[in-house]
């Protein structure tokens, strides 16, 4: 069968050749914050190019003209104010002035388990797909989960998503792309696994592929040793009250992660 998180392997490549466009540079709109480094150049004005970091309080120093509020500003807007002030001051007839945000630091997000680059990435946008963001973190590396969590904020409270990635990535449906925010968290967590043992070839701990059967997790480890028998195959599982039990197992049932797979001796 084909393995879900084989297409999505495949799909991130893809993404993360088309999503590092996406951080190249900000649209006019977006809002200056903490951290933020700036380039700031006056047309004919070589002596008044500035770098600078936006400070904590959301400002900047800007030469003859001071301390400018940034904060919550887009570039366009602080262009003006530093041209209003340069020309009001006499110092520059007819200021033309242009900001260009080089790092961007204020609005970030965090990718966290099992991808490629973990760490906390830039929105140089104001919005930014998940899909985007999860490129740019070198995608979901070959340990990654196929549905992921989104830890966001709405109305002051914490609220977790589970989004199932490869069904967003084959659909091609944008609307299901969460739109992230400045202090969301991705979290993709290990891939889940059963175990079997018993008279199997190759006993052990294997990835638990969407909807695999009894049947097909018997294939995984190799089928049966001459010694085994698909009659009374047991299957432990760990219910929601934690009460672990154990009973016969079906072939065509579905295997749940964590699931332990038991494949008795033939008495005959």
């Amino acid at each position: 069968m084909t393995s879900a998180s084989s297409i999505l392997r495949r799909l991130a490549l893809c993404l993360a050749l088309a999503g590092s466009a996406a951080f190249a540079q900000a649209p006019a709109d977006y809002p200056l914050g903490p951290g933020d480094v700036v380039k700031i150049t006056v047309f004919q004005n070589p002596d008044l190019t500035t770098e600078t970091r936006v400070s904590e309080a959301g400002t900047i120093t800007f030469p003859l003209v001071g301390t400018v509020a940034v904060g919550g500003h887009p570039a366009s807007q602080v262009e003006s104010e530093i041209a209003r002030r340069l020309r009001e001051g006499g110092f520059v007839n007819r200021p033309q002035v242009n900001v260009v945000v080089l790092q961007f630091k204020s609005m970030q997000v965090s990718v966290l388990g099992q991808v490629n680059r973990p760490g906390k990435y830039p929105l140089e946008q104001t919005q930014n797909r998940l899909t985007e963001v999860l490129a740019v973190a070198g995608g979901v590396s070959n340990l990654g989960a196929d549905v992921i969590t989104l830890i966001t904020q709405e109305n002051g409270k914490e609220r977790r998503i589970e989004i199932d990635l490869p069904a967003l990535l084959q659909s091609g449906d944008k609307t299901k792309d969460v739109m992230l925010k400045s202090g969301d968290v991705i979290f993709v967590p290990r891939y889940p696994v059963f175990y079997i043992h018993g008279e199997v070839q190759r006993p052990g701990q294997y990835r638990l592929e969407r909807d695999m059967t009894v049947q097909q997790a018997l294939a995984v480890g190799g089928g049966l040793t001459i010694r085994g028998t698909q009659r009374g195959l047991q299957l432990s599982r760990r219910e929601a009250d934690g009460t672990v039990v154990t009973r016969d197992a079906q072939l065509g049932e579905a295997v749940r992660a964590d699931d332990v797979i038991f494949v008795k001796e033939s008495l005959f």
